[in-house]
């Protein structure tokens, strides 16, 4: 539970990727019809390579000397750009597709698409870089006939408007329905996309990071909670929470998935402080300045924290477990869509002084969706 946030995106590229190419190889239609396994190669052995899938399983696949075995470059959709390679090419680390022959008694290879670890390697952290560099906030406005989307990144004093570009080329996605998982996000047209939803996009920014042309645009409906604990079940993984907002009791189911952090109390007195007015906030306390990095906070530079944004301040939060809290812990969330029953994407505990800010309200908004970079995006991610 509350892994590292690492980033899912270039993973996900990468087997649609994948995914394009078996289908492209007209010696592989029985294959297609039976099955085949993707993930990273863990070992090799003889004429055998064990390989970990992407739902986490292991599997053994014999490679007879009549398997196709081709390398293709990261995010490559044709085949025809495609090297021949010999089964020795291969290397533990390596991210494969495998068409596996129908017939046989056990699972053996009829063709495989390769990329090397170190491609896979620098094409997620490319990938991780541009939606860091991208833009997340709320939905402000939607106008489906220009393909402008609006939104608010950041909170209090380091709010700004960005306006999101897209066209057709654009990869529009949306999370389904009460999943917080980017692997089952779908493509959605834009006037899915309503006013108060949270959105990632990456693309290129102008110079001052007010807009950016969008090459793909990932949205959802959150909630956001903001309350004190009133009790914790470790063991089922959820929480009690009491919700500021509606003085309603909220549950709140914690996953693998889930996002746990705690800021250090004096981070967050200082956050609170950034997040007021200008004339409140503390002489110096702020220097603010357009900021392209992950969640897109806008936010500006701290002293004390090492020239590190709003976000990066929230990522270097010490990570906890459900365990960690107790009844009467303020903590701030963004969950799935609901009233009493939700599950939880991130958490942050630690928030005493936050909670005394209004303009608060908005500051895992960005954060939540982000890629996981960080993460991860991974997600990755």
């Amino acid at each position: 539970m509350n892994r590292r946030r690492t980033a899912r995106f270039p993973v996900i590229v990468l087997q649609a990727a994948l995914s394009a190419l078996l289908a492209q190889t007209g010696l592989l239609v029985q294959a297609q019809s039976a099955t085949r396994v993707v993930g990273a190669i863990t070992s090799i052995s003889g004429s055998t390579i064990t390989i970990k899938t992407d739902a986490g399983a292991t599997s053994q696949v014999s490679v007879p000397s009549s398997a196709v075995l081709r390398r293709v470059a990261p995010g490559e959709t044709n085949l025809k750009n495609a090297q021949t390679i010999q089964f020795s090419d291969l290397a533990v680390g390596d991210r494969v597709l495998v068409g596996l022959d129908s017939n046989a008694p056990t699972p053996q290879a009829v063709s495989i698409v390769a990329i090397k670890q170190q491609d896979v390697k620098q094409a997620q952290d490319r990938l991780n870089q541009a939606w860091q560099r991208g833009a997340g906030g709320l939905v402000k406005s939607v106008d489906a006939a220009s393909g402008a989307i609006v939104i608010s990144s950041g909170a209090g004093t380091t709010a700004k408007t960005i306006t999101v570009h897209t066209t057709k080329a654009t990869l529009l996605k949306r999370y389904a329905p009460n999943s917080i998982s980017y692997e089952q996000a779908t493509a959605a047209p834009i006037d899915q996309i309503q006013p108060g939803d949270q959105l990632r996009a990456r693309g290129n920014k102008n110079e001052d990071g007010t807009e950016i042309a969008a090459d793909e645009v990932v949205s959802g409906t959150f909630r956001n909670v903001s309350g004190t604990v009133t009790s914790v079940d470790a063991a089922g993984s959820a929480l009690e929470v009491k919700d500021l907002a509606t003085k309603k009791q909220v549950t709140i189911h914690i996953s693998s998935a889930s996002q746990m952090h705690k800021l250090p109390e004096n981070v967050a007195q200082m956050l609170a402080a950034r997040l007021k007015s200008d004339s409140s906030a503390p002489q110096g306390a702020m220097n603010a300045r357009p900021n392209g990095g992950p969640g897109g906070f806008g936010a500006g530079r701290a002293q004390g924290e090492g020239g590190g944004d709003v976000q990066q301040m929230l990522n270097r939060a010490p990570v906890i477990q459900l365990s960690d809290l107790k009844k009467g812990d303020a903590v701030m969330l963004v969950t799935t869509p609901g009233t009493t029953d939700v599950n939880g994407i991130t958490l942050l505990a630690g928030v005493d002084a936050l909670l005394e800010a209004p303009e608060s309200q908005n500051l895992l908004a960005n954060w939540s969706v982000s890629s996981g970079s960080g993460s991860s995006g991974e997600a990755s991610q």
